[in-house]
């Protein structure tokens, strides 16, 4: 019987074919997944009332910068014979008191409104977290000083204590931003000890302080930066209390003086026309509640979809 005999490569190549399986679905490798964009991210933790919230908060922040430069007439200057003029192509915003554009007015009154609420919410912020940050990391007894003087403090009025400093120094923006931080300063303490107080509990800074590191900087690497987002929602609201409360010394006549005038010094001058129903006393009041309601509607959103993460630490 005659065998063909195959040499190692013919028959490898001969049994290639049946020994060819087709890849499986398990086999085909997957593709990456890919990490969501910044706005798919915004979109799963703001809702269309937070962005809401945000959009006139972004508004004001930007008016304040660029309010004065696009302002159509000068704060001061009288444009118009026709006092408490009504909405009109000239005047969009009607014209006050003496006959100045509202539009200008708002715009150019809005650096005084934020900037001098948003200087004193820092201020109140930096320094309130500060002491907090030394009364959780320091003995109790300064722990104990510290308390007790910031219970002294928060428990007076804020307006009450306002009115009283400007009666005695007169009114003035460094003033004003001054005032408005030692208000606000105390219940900033309080926030910030508390949540420092409990993140001085965990293990990662129990290990710090086995490691003998220094006070400072556990209050400044293992503390703070675990503290840093419910503080910023607490600075949003002490922010809304600072412009409630400039606004409302202003009303009194005791916020921002002439020629300057914040929102709340445009709705005294022209609270004689709200039986009118003039522009110029209701523009000024919709200016200072929708930068409050903007504030809170943000806020308040990320707090419910937990963009500050569980109890407030991300």
């Amino acid at each position: 019987m005659n065998i063909r005999h195959r040499s190692p490569a013919s028959a490898a190549k001969a049994i290639a074919p049946a020994m060819s399986v087709p890849p499986t679905p398990d086999a085909v490798t997957a593709p990456a997944p890919t990490r969501p964009g910044l706005l798919a991210r915004l979109r799963e933790r703001v809702s269309w009332l937070g962005m809401i919230g945000g959009t006139l908060v972004l508004f004001w922040l930007l008016i304040a910068c660029i309010g004065p430069l696009i302002a159509p007439h000068q704060s001061g200057t009288i444009t118009s014979g026709d006092v408490f003029g009504t909405y009109s192509a000239a005047f969009p915003l009607g014209t006050d008191y003496l006959g100045r554009d509202m539009l200008s007015r708002i715009l150019i009154g809005t650096r005084f409104t934020v900037g001098i609420a948003l200087a004193a919410a820092v201020l109140a912020s930096v320094v309130g977290i500060s002491f907090g940050l030394l009364a959780a990391v320091s003995p109790r007894w300064v722990d104990e000083v510290l308390s007790r003087i910031f219970d002294a403090l928060v428990s007076i009025p804020s307006k009450v204590l306002a009115l009283v400093v400007i009666a005695a120094f007169g009114s003035g923006n460094m003033l004003l931003i001054g005032v408005a931080a030692f208000a606000y300063i105390p219940g900033a303490f309080r926030i910030s000890r508390a949540l420092a107080v409990n993140l001085m509990t965990l293990e990662y800074v129990q290990v710090a302080r086995a490691r003998g590191e220094k006070l400072f900087y556990i209050a400044r690497v293992e503390v703070l930066p675990n503290m840093i987002h419910p503080m910023l929602a607490d600075f949003g609201l002490r922010f809304v209390f600072i412009v409630l409360l400039l606004s409302g010394l202003s009303f009194l006549g005791l916020g921002v003086q002439p020629p300057n005038a914040d929102w709340g010094s445009l709705v005294r001058e022209n609270i004689s026309g709200l039986s009118e129903g003039a522009p110029a006393v209701l523009m000024p009041a919709i200016a200072i509640a929708s930068l409050t309601i903007g504030v809170n509607l943000l806020i308040d959103n990320l707090r419910r979809r937990g963009a500050f993460g569980p109890g407030g630490a991300k």
